[in-house]
């Protein structure tokens, strides 16, 4: 039974980067309220926080918050490629620690944030508002009507599913991570692993800030019925952890997430309900990392929507349009690399990793990050013809 409305300008559903990071850049004047399922914000930790130093420099994550990694090396059944990183240096990330600094952004705004506040539904009214349902661990069952509502739930898409505008992707990709102490495995050192270990996906291996290891596997549904803990298990089982220098113990935390892997859709505006982050499968087609875009995006669309709310029709469009000359082509490239790559044998595997091991540390870096220039794609798309031709 509803018990009572609460009235804002922005609803603003899930507390991940993309959401923290509209409600931080809303104008001053904008009342927002910011519902999130989880209890805590950045617990539990659902991604295995792979990004750039660039990236988030210029985002001004304070650099404490992230790992700086100098080499990265990818490993087959039988093959490798090993890659010193000088000139775009990768990171991993304190998840939780940088969420929390993104929500803290928002200290002394009009933003209310809930946390174990579970979107249930919205329906919008004749007045041209929205009215949603949540429910909540501390104040029960209410409803939130609001002049806008901002969809960053993720792949579950709760807003733009719940008003009949789209769906929940029908392609995901599903990740388990064992989380320990990092030993004697290099800090500065990220191995990513593809072959029989992690088929139609891949795995990592990534250093945190506070001294741990980030052990992880991803799997796309449905190109396979297996689940990522089945094939960790068998990871576990085949003694290939050793090869890449770690030695996984007893005990361990265990982090899990799933992410959309479909390709990019450009309509992001339905009139006053607009998407971002996962929920607009930013994530890149190729690694699935995404939380440096949904922070960057986030933003914009933060201060996107107080011009539109200052009355500015076409600010809304703007940031349509600017996400879609960033993503549109590039996102149609690394899904299509995704695709194919998704298919591989082990022995389809060994040959890619040794093709990945001629690519420069450019090439190998625009991959990873699915910013390919015309070169790269000529590069790839050759390789796999060569491929093919080859057997």
């Amino acid at each position: 039974m509803l018990t009572d409305i609460i009235a804002c300008d922005v609803l603003i559903v899930g507390g991940g980067p993309a959401g923290l990071s509209v409600a931080s850049h809303l104008g001053d004047e904008v009342h927002s309220i910011v519902v999130h399922q989880d209890a805590e914000i950045g617990l539990p930790v659902r991604t295995s926080g792979g990004t750039w130093k660039r990236d988030m420099e210029a985002l001004g994550i304070p650099p404490q918050m992230y790992r700086v990694i100098d080499q990265l090396d990818f490993f087959s059944d039988n093959a490798e490629a090993r890659f010193a990183v000088d000139d775009d240096k990768m990171a991993v990330m304190d998840v939780t620690a940088v969420y929390q600094h993104l929500a803290s952004l928002s200290d002394g705004k009009r933003s209310e944030l809930m946390t174990g506040a579970k979107f249930l539904s919205c329906i919008e009214q004749e007045d041209g508002q929205f009215l949603s349902q949540i429910r909540s661990r501390e104040r029960g069952s209410f409803s939130i009507l609001s002049a806008m509502v901002i969809d960053a739930s993720g792949w579950q898409s709760a807003v733009i599913e719940s008003l009949g505008l789209g769906r929940k992707p029908q392609r995901t990709g599903v990740g388990i991570e064992y989380e320990f102490p990092i030993g004697n495995f290099d800090p500065n050192r990220a191995v990513l692993f593809v072959g029989s270990s992690a088929l139609t996906g891949y795995g990592w291996i990534f250093p945190t800030p506070g001294d741990r290891l980030r052990l992880g596997i991803g799997v796309i549904y449905p190109d396979t019925d297996l689940t990522p803990r089945q094939v960790m298990e068998d990871f576990k089982a085949s003694g290939q952890a050793a090869r890449y220098g770690i030695e996984i113990p007893q005990d361990y935390e265990v982090n899990a997430g799933i992410i959309p892997s479909e390709p990019y859709d450009p309509e992001l505006v339905f009139g006053k309900v607009v998407r971002t982050g996962d929920s607009a499968n930013f994530a890149t087609p190729t690694v699935g990392e995404g939380i440096r875009i949904a922070v960057e995006y986030g933003r914009l669309l933060g201060a996107e929507v107080t011009a539109y709310l200052n009355g500015d029709d076409k600010a809304l469009g703007r940031y349509e349009a600017a996400a879609r000359q960033a993503f549109q082509r590039d996102y149609r490239f690394g899904f299509m690399v995704n695709t194919r790559i998704a298919g591989y044998s082990p022995e389809r595997w060994d040959k890619s990793v040794e093709r990945l091991g001629r690519l420069s540390e450019q090439e190998m870096t625009e991959l990873v990050r699915s910013r390919f220039g015309w070169r790269t794609m000529a590069r790839t798309v050759w390789l796999n013809i060569k491929a093919k031709i080859s057997g």
